[in-house]
């Protein structure tokens, strides 16, 4: 990121998740990465989990963890899960913005997990809303809203020539790749930069409510049926989420919420 200034100099939070499913009410979190991002380097905390569920043929196609892998090598959710609820609250409670990829995603599938845990959401820890978050997806969407084609991640690090090393879908290196982004964006849009964190939040809230209803008109326009797209950035209202299933004897070689790796990059 070139002429850095504000926010931009840092510290950036980065977050992401691999996941059972898509459902952020029903599905689980396998695996799931912070990457701290400021002037002494990038540090690198991953967790592979054991959810508790097995893990769809599909999704184990996605990011390579089958059921048997993390029932053998994963730890138990309720510790992990705290420790990922447990920074991310301190880094909003120290300004400190959290980066992530279709922010809504991650982190409402966060929040439904915690409560099926019995274990305080980042909202409750908070005791207000989660701020301030960066999603380069809806900053992208909001500042080049004209461009054809696909805005996955993998499709962003095309367009602002971040290089892809072919190991995306493997959490710490979706946040890495995501952070990465983040700097060409802002670099193409250097305003982005001059805002303020509180500001930039109220933005993306704004320009994801625009975009989603724009989403949800078309929708309806080809008549297409099915949930759209929600208007509220980066979470909404609570859901309850699905009851545990009964637990089945595992065995968890692992300390529990212990990280897989923890790991300083200078």
């Amino acid at each position: 990121m070139t002429g850095q200034t504000g926010w931009t100099r840092g510290p950036l939070l980065g977050f992401d998740t691999e996941t059972t499913g898509i459902d952020v009410t029903h599905d689980r979190i396998v695996t799931a990465a912070l990457v701290r991002r400021d002037a002494a380097g990038t540090h690198v905390r991953t967790w592979l989990i054991d959810p508790g569920v097995p893990i769809p043929a599909a999704a184990s196609a996605i990011h390579g963890i089958s059921t048997e892998h993390a029932r053998e090598h994963g730890v138990p959710p309720a510790g992990a899960l705290d420790e990922i609820a447990a920074t991310i609250a301190q880094a909003m409670r120290d300004g400190v913005p959290v980066v992530a990829y279709n922010a809504s995603f991650d982190l409402c599938l966060l929040e439904a997990e915690l409560e099926r845990h019995g274990l305080a959401t980042v909202s409750e820890r908070l005791g207000g809303a989660l701020v301030p978050v960066i999603d380069p997806l809806v900053l992208d969407r909001a500042e080049d809203r004209y461009r054809r084609g696909k805005r996955k991640l993998v499709d962003l690090c095309g367009v602002y020539q971040v290089v892809d090393t072919g190991q995306l879908h493997t959490a710490d290196v979706d946040v890495v790749a995501t952070l990465d982004v983040l700097d060409r964006i802002v670099d193409r849009f250097p305003h982005l930069g001059e805002l303020p964190l509180s500001e930039l939040h109220d933005y993306q809230v704004t320009a994801h409510r625009a975009w989603a209803e724009a989403f949800n008109a078309w929708r309806a326009e080809k008549g297409l049926t099915g949930e759209g797209a929600g208007t509220v950035w980066p979470v909404p209202s609570p859901r309850a989420p699905a009851a545990l299933p009964p637990a089945a004897p595992q065995h968890h070689p692992a300390p529990v919420g212990r990280p897989v790796q923890d790991t300083l990059i200078a």
